[in-house]
């Protein structure tokens, strides 16, 4: 019973949200026009941060290489 129920529960969250998105279409399209630019730029902050520490941590692990092997040769 219970798998029927949320199947039926989700039927009407989705019959509603689609509704009310027909009568809110220009708010949420307004919505969408400040939400999307903020979440790109962040977005992208994320990714630029992300690729200058995965730079960082290549250098990094290319000098410990590069200071193992000379301590093997010593």
């Amino acid at each position: 019973m219970g798998k029927i129920l949320a199947i039926l529960g989700g039927l009407i969250a989705m019959a509603g949200g689609g509704y009310l998105l027909y009568l809110w279409w220009q708010p949420f399209k307004d919505v969408l026009k400040g939400v999307v630019p903020v979440v790109l730029i962040f977005g992208g902050l994320i990714a630029l941060i992300a690729g200058i520490s995965s730079l960082r941590d290549a250098a990094r692990t290319k000098k410990l290489e590069e200071e193992a092997k000379n301590e093997e040769k010593k």
